[in-house]
């Protein structure tokens, strides 16, 4: 009996030994398939069976890239995959493949289908005659000169890119708010509002151009926006520089110092300043009888034919400016602009940093700029002044001078203070060199870098083309 139980065992043994367990392959399902904007990025989750236990995957992508996410579990028999796709920058079919081996050695792949879609664009060709609001995350295409009519609001989120048309002369592209309109452009430092011009393939999420030096101008119009606040000129009101006589929305000024304009904040305007006609550029950001219920915080001027920003009277208040490789002057005030510019930076401009005129009529209004910054670099002259002007100017720092540059003749018609200015000048030059006529008296000379008065460049960082580009460094 002994003899035959151990025979049935050795047989039984053997008989399982040989039959090794086949498990099935494993089994992937892709996702449905999903939409993402070009330079976005979407999360995809496959699910798997593994009968054989989860061991590695891989994946691969086309229209962009992906990478893995959440991998699954060593051994796992079922779960979930969680992949990255982010698209590339051409609209289109992109795909993501992943590959799943399991401890067996077995694989499996799946394909998820992903259409790459362009940014939202919208096109603006007529006037703004109702309240409106551009959304975040869409770029407007300017298509001429845009104008918010009297009694009218634009709202334009945070995030949203406005791109003008190529244009010059009567043709030439511009948003414009008319008096008795506003423009609520509240940006923040996290999702800026950027104008720039349609040859810019930025798109939304970006700061810096992708394509566009940041010296290359005239693409475009500019901001235009003008209020009924007083000026000092041949009348009341007056048709604004940089628009044809024949359109009257160009009209500014009146009696109103408390007009209100609207809100205007982390604003990034670049590559405009179109030409209408000979010697008559639009400004970066141009203010024209603008009043002291609008307010205007956190600009920056890119790359401007003309100025980088304008008054023409009124009495608004703006403070946070950085204008960089302004084509013309940097800051220029007109028409006794009545208001303050409170912390401000000024790099590389084509003439003059500053160029504050005296009033053109019987009204006078004195304006006040302070804690400012000046790289000079290429600029024809430091401050230019006429004998009427009519300016209070406190706490600037110049550098990066360079021979011929000069901060011109003090006023003498009315009475202006000018205190707390240094200077870090080139080796081998002295004070007067520069700052000519008395001006010498109230600055300065101090080492590069060891400045006390001048720009807080920290309100700057992180949402500006400037900051970003690292053209912020020493300031």
């Amino acid at each position: 009996m002994k003899k035959y139980y151990s025979i049935l065992v050795i047989l039984t043994l053997a008989f399982v030994t040989g039959c090794k367990k086949e498990y099935a392959p494993p089994v992937i399902t892709a996702p449905q398939t999903t939409s993402v904007e070009i330079k976005k990025t979407v999360d995809l989750s496959f699910s798997f069976n593994a009968e054989g236990g989860y061991s590695s995957s891989a994946v691969t992508a086309t229209g962009g890239t992906a990478v893995i996410k959440t991998n699954a579990t060593e051994g796992a028999t079922t779960g979930t995959i969680t992949v990255t796709f982010s698209a590339g920058t051409n609209v289109g079919a992109g795909a993501v493949t992943l590959t799943l081996t399991d401890s067996k050695s077995q694989s499996a792949t799946a394909t998820a289908v992903i259409n790459v879609e362009g940014v939202p664009t919208i096109s603006v060709s007529k006037n703004i005659e109702a309240n409106t609001t551009w959304e975040k995350g869409k770029i407007y295409i300017l298509e001429g000169r845009i104008t918010v009519l009297p009694g009218v609001t634009l709202t334009i989120q945070p995030g949203t890119i406005i791109k003008g048309r190529e244009g010059s002369e009567s043709n030439a592209t511009a948003l414009m708010i008319a008096r008795g309109g506003k423009l609520m452009a509240v940006g923040t430092a996290e999702s800026p509002i950027i104008f720039t011009s349609v040859s810019d393939n930025i798109i939304p999420g970006e700061i810096k151009s992708p394509n566009l030096d940041p010296t290359l101008n005239g693409l475009w119009g500019g901001l235009l926006i003008l209020g009924k606040a007083p000026i000092s000129a041949e009348s009341e009101s007056m048709q604004i520089e940089g628009i044809p006589t024949s359109d009257l929305n160009g009209l500014y000024g009146g009696t109103d110092p408390a007009d209100n304009s609207g809100v205007i904040k982390y604003v990034s305007i670049r590559h405009g300043g179109a030409n209408i006609g000979e010697g008559n550029e639009i400004n970066g950001l141009t203010l024209g009888g603008v009043g002291s219920g609008t307010v205007i915080e956190n600009i920056e001027i890119v790359a401007n034919q003309d100025d980088g920003v304008e008054w023409f009277g009124g009495t608004v208040n703006v403070k946070n400016v950085v204008v960089w490789n302004a084509g013309d002057d940097a800051i220029d005030t007109d028409q006794s602009w009545g208001g303050t510019l409170d912390n401000f930076i000024v790099i590389n401009p084509g003439d003059e940093c500053l160029e504050l005129d005296g009033p053109e009529g019987v009204m006078v209004a004195k304006h006040i700029l302070k804690n400012g910054s000046i790289y000079a670099g290429n600029a024809q002259g430091l401050v230019d002044l006429d004998p009427n002007s009519n300016v209070d100017i406190d706490g600037v720092y110049f550098f990066g001078l360079k021979t011929g540059q000069d901060f011109d003749e003090l006023p003498t018609v009315y009475p202006c203070t000018f205190t707390n200015f240094e200077a870090t000048l080139p080796t081998g030059t002295v004070v007067t060199d520069f700052f000519k006529d008395g001006s010498d008296a109230f600055v300065t000379v101090v080492a590069s870098g060891a400045n006390t008065v001048g720009a807080d460049a920290s309100v700057f960082q992180n949402w500006t083309w400037t900051a970003v580009s690292n053209s912020l460094s020493g300031f």
